[in-house]
């Protein structure tokens, strides 16, 4: 699914997740055994295929669209699902557009989600399920104690590749410091951040639709990505594009736009991020110095880009004393000594670990 589709699908279930007033009225629906066909907005297109009916302009309320539910015929709502607009109107699209659906509400639903672009919410009285349709898409609503054991395996196994990511990174660190950084290094570092965000993004998902239910899921997601997406940026200002020139950016969606069995080939993880390994993966590669300085407290991004940009490299960096960072136009006395000392501390620390 395209980034733009599971926007719009986050979106509907956002709108219908547990707690919302909309999803309780969802659930008097299938408790009191009704079907219901229900469309999340209201334009001149969605105006043209409707007939018959009544035109309201009420508070939505769970009980009204209950009542609302037991007549035959669809319910239009505002896109927030926060005023009732229209009830018991017969929905007419365009026949020739294509549907996967049997049934005939989930038939009029995909076909509406079609040519209107709102979401589509179809009750199925005989299957007691909700379906939304978003587009040509189709989504089920799930039981919050399903989708919490999914987002809790979910939760373990980002922890798990989390691990994984920060003994990569502490690993390429040394090596940095050393110069002894290797294509391989560098792709197993963004293969393993690149990862973290797949799942994250997916963990995203199951928070969007648990709604209420969540829980503490939230905080503990946050903390175990907390600086996941700038350490993914500084990778690539060190390395993306070192041979070509291409900007991070573009290495940036060229790894996200990797497919998974892409991704877990380190060589196809190098070529996205701009690094040339068709010579072999033990191509010898020098970092800029992005990474280590991003690892010092408080420093501005401008600096560390004005401190790259006049020595060039990191093993440079790292033989400069305070003095020639002094010479840089954007570092004063004080913040040349605070990278002088918060160089040597990152590197005795990665050393130390690594040899330890």
């Amino acid at each position: 699914m395209s980034v733009g589709r599971d926007d719009g699908r986050r979106a509907a279930l956002a709108v219908v997740a547990p707690g919302t007033p909309l999803r309780d009225g969802l659930e008097r629906i299938v408790r009191g055994n009704t079907g219901a066909l229900i469309v999340l907005g209201f334009d001149p297109v969605v105006e043209d295929i409707c007939s018959g009916g009544f035109e309201l302009s009420a508070s939505f309320s769970a009980t009204r669209l209950r009542e609302l539910a037991k007549m035959d015929g669809a319910i239009v709502l505002d896109q927030a699902g926060t005023r009732i607009l229209r009830a018991a109107v017969q929905l007419v699209p365009d026949p020739r557009l294509p549907t996967e659906e049997s049934g005939t509400r989930h038939r009029t639903a995909q076909r509406v989600a079609r040519q209107t672009g709102f979401p589509v919410i179809a009750v199925s009285k005989s299957m007691r399920t909700v379906a939304v349709f978003t587009g040509g898409e189709r989504y089920v609503l799930e039981d919050s104690a399903a989708l919490l054991a999914r987002a809790h395996q979910a939760l373990a196994t980002l922890e798990r590749y989390k691990r994984h990511l920060d003994q990569a990174a502490a690993a390429l660190t040394a090596l940095e410091i050393e110069d002894r950084t290797v294509i391989g290094d560098i792709a197993r570092v963004a293969q393993r951040l690149e990862i973290a965000s797949r799942v994250t993004n997916e963990i995203a998902g199951y928070l969007v639709e648990l709604g209420t239910d969540a829980g503490l899921l939230g905080l503990q997601l946050e903390e175990l990505t907390a600086g996941t997406r700038r350490q993914r940026q500084l990778l690539l200002n060190d390395y993306c594009g070192a041979a070509a020139g291409t900007p991070g950016q573009a290495g940036d969606r060229a790894l996200s736009g990797l497919s998974p069995d892409e991704l877990i080939d380190l060589a196809a993880v190098a070529a996205a991020i701009g690094l040339d390994a068709s010579g072999g993966l033990d191509q010898h590669v020098s970092a800029r110095g992005y990474r280590l300085l991003g690892q010092i407290p408080r420093l501005p991004e401008a600096a560390a880009a004005a401190l790259i940009a006049e020595f060039g490299s990191l093993q440079k960096l790292l033989s400069a004393s305070a003095q020639d960072l002094r010479q840089v136009p954007a570092i004063d006395a004080v913040l040349a000594s605070t990278v002088r000392e918060g160089l040597s501390r990152i590197a005795e620390a990665a050393l130390l670990e690594r040899y330890s």
